[in-house]
């Protein structure tokens, strides 16, 4: 029996019951449509009732109590049913109103959906007039163990928020491309990616969207459902002060303090007479830890003063331009036609000129008087985020180091080690191959010289075999082992001055070694160092470049007739091999034990290309 004519012979009491019934609940109503009715546009949505299920996140299912616990990560017929029916859905949009598109009534969900209203700069007006989701709408909400899930959807079809249907100031049909960002679906490939980056960065311990599902509706395009426990960007608030719409402004601040609240992110007592200045102090905090993670962590991810592609409790969304970097590629810029983007070294400028849209927010809701940007330059919280910045830095390194959170407070109680050995470590970590910028694919570079990720991985472990008090390594091999693919013939000979820098890198290693140990000899704690050191520095670190890679082989693989069940045991396969991060509290949804992925030719391949970009952007 076919799924259509299955679905056709179902009861709805058949379908609204049973193990998955909580899907029910993401019907298009959502608490932001009653707090902002002005924060969005409702469209009518029909079900299309057709696709394939190329990936499920049954781990996060699992989290949000859409699946029982007990459920095995197999996708049965009953519940591909009940994801089909849920989220193979598509917006009845302008275009479809005024030509009077023949839809069949009975597929037309009861309840419209929003398509969310926020800042972007991409767009001609500067105040979100015209801007927010331009291809997806958003779900619904979930409900599990005390914690409210949003959930929402890309490639449903093209909204009146587009970029696209604002440049062509009429209605435009999904799926036609005339015009930039006015397609309204999303490409199949980009999901794949997604997926996969997406619950790496979960698995690092990293703020961000995760994919819950990606529903393949044929010629390249499909349906991505992300989820997190707050969907909302600084600029669904933004958008407010630039509009200088007060009252609105304070329902939007109050929605999301009161979901932080609900959720156990922020504390019940948040104090009500402080609110505002508290709100920004935290922003201040949040956002200086997450830049500072993607410093460390060589992740690119596009922040402007805006707060459009990052969630409003700092962290990541819309994978589109976001790359994990195998060494420092701080001059890579994306190019997005137009403009170019940030790069690694200007996030944390943009982040901090965030907060300082977060204080002139704060002033604007307490005095109920819009105030110029620059005259918060100097609010406390504003000032306070570099100090912020230099802490959460520090200890992202320092636990990249492989050391734990006692060791790393025993080192940043030395005063001026860390520092120290910082200025010697970025002396390698910022070296450019000789040139100067480059075009590549998307943008522009200039590649790293050196791969400081190999000796974090390799020196404490040097230190292990050969004893604490053995000489250092020899300036030429500790200069050869950390050069990276991109290094020409000329910048492959050793300078005096990279000899006397690698020396006193390796003698300041030490002293953070000595410092971390307390009253221990070092030798007791080397190898939990060199252990953490390792996992945390991993050959098997996909870059961008070989996500694109290793997307195109299963897009191939696929068009040859690969079915689904195996394109999502490659994906989990992917993403499981980066489990077990220190310090990273993760669900017990996550399967254990050996997994056995098909097609081992082509995951050999997948890892080759691993392999081949570890140093690239």
């Amino acid at each position: 029996m076919g799924l259509r004519q299955h679905k056709k012979n179902q009861t709805v009491s058949e379908i609204s019951s049973g193990p998955f019934q909580k899907f029910d609940n993401l019907d298009g109503d959502h608490p932001w449509m009653t707090q902002m009715p002005e924060g969005y546009v409702a469209y009518r949505v029909r079900e299309l009732g057709i696709g394939n299920i190329s990936y499920f996140n049954f781990a996060l299912a699992k989290e949000m109590g859409l699946i029982p616990e007990t459920q095995p990560h197999l996708m049965t017929r009953e519940l591909k049913e009940k994801v089909i029916k849920t989220f193979s859905i598509q917006i009845i949009n302008e275009y479809d109103e005024l030509n009077q598109k023949k839809i069949n009534p009975n597929s037309i969900k009861p309840k419209k959906f929003m398509a969310s209203r926020y800042l972007q700069l991409q767009h001609f007006n500067k105040q979100g007039k015209t801007s927010g989701d331009g291809r997806g709408i958003w779900n619904g909400i979930v409900k599990h163990h005390g914690k409210t899930w949003d959930v929402s959807s890309r490639g449903t079809g093209v909204t009146c928020l587009a970029p696209g249907a604002v440049e062509a100031n009429r209605p435009l049909k999904t799926g036609d491309g005339k015009f930039g960002y006015g397609c309204g679906l999303a490409e199949i490939d980009e999901l794949y990616g997604a997926s996969i980056m997406a619950e790496i960065m979960h698995l690092q311990g990293i703020q961000t969207e995760r994919v819950l599902c990606i529903i393949d509706l044929g010629n390249n395009y499909g349906i991505g459902v992300r989820a997190a426990q707050n969907l909302l960007r600084p600029a669904h608030l933004f958008m407010y002060l630039k509009q200088n719409r007060l009252s609105e402004l304070k329902k939007s601040v109050e929605y999301f303090i009161q979901r932080q609240i609900q959720n156990g992110k922020w504390n019940a007592k948040f104090s009500q007479t402080n609110q505002y200045e508290t709100l920004v102090e935290r922003m201040s905090d949040s956002f200086a830890r997450f830049t500072a993670q993607l410093d460390i962590d060589y992740i690119f991810a596009w922040l402007d003063w805006d707060g459009d592609n990052v969630l409003m409790d700092a962290g990541i969304i819309d994978y589109g331009s976001v790359r994990q970097f195998g060494a420092r590629h701080d001059q890579y810029r994306y190019d997005d036609v137009e403009r170019f983007s940030t790069n690694l070294n200007e996030q944390r400028l943009k982040a901090k000129l965030m907060v300082q849209v977060f204080a002139q927010m704060s002033d604007y809701l307490k005095t109920g008087k819009r105030k110029q940007l620059k005259d918060f330059a100097k609010h406390p919280a504003v000032q306070k985020f570099n100090e912020h910045f230099a802490f959460h830095r520090a200890h992202r390194l320092l636990y990249r180091m492989g050391f734990n959170e006692v060791q790393r407070n025993n080192i940043i109680k030395e005063k001026g080690l860390f520092d120290r050995f910082d200025r010697e470590f970025s002396y390698f970590e910022k070296a450019k191959v000789s040139g100067t910028v480059q075009k590549v694919a998307d943008g522009v570079n200039h590649p790293a010289l050196f791969n400081l990720r190999i000796f974090l991985k390799t020196f404490p472990g040097h230190l292990l075999d050969s004893g604490f008090d053995s000489e250092p390594i020899p300036e030429k091999i500790f200069f050869k082992s950390i050069l990276s693919s991109f290094a020409k013939s000329k910048d492959m000979k050793i300078r005096p001055k990279h000899q006397a820098h690698i020396k006193n890198l390796q003698f300041l290693y030490k002293l953070l070694i000595l410092a971390s140990a307390g009253k221990q000899k070092p030798e007791k704690i080397l190898t939990g160092i060199s252990e953490r050191a390792v996992q945390l520095n991993r050959e098997d670190r996909i870059t961008g470049n070989a996500l694109i890679q290793i997307v195109n082989e299963i897009m191939e693989q696929v068009q040859k007739g690969m079915p689904s069940t195996d394109v999502q045991k490659i994906i989990d396969q992917l993403i499981y091999t980066q489990i077990g991060m220190p310090e990273v509290s993760l669900s017990s949804s996550y399967q254990k034990g050996l997994r056995i992925v098909p097609r081992q030719n082509l995951y050999q391949k997948i890892l080759n290309l691993v392999q081949e970009h570890k140093d690239d952007i």
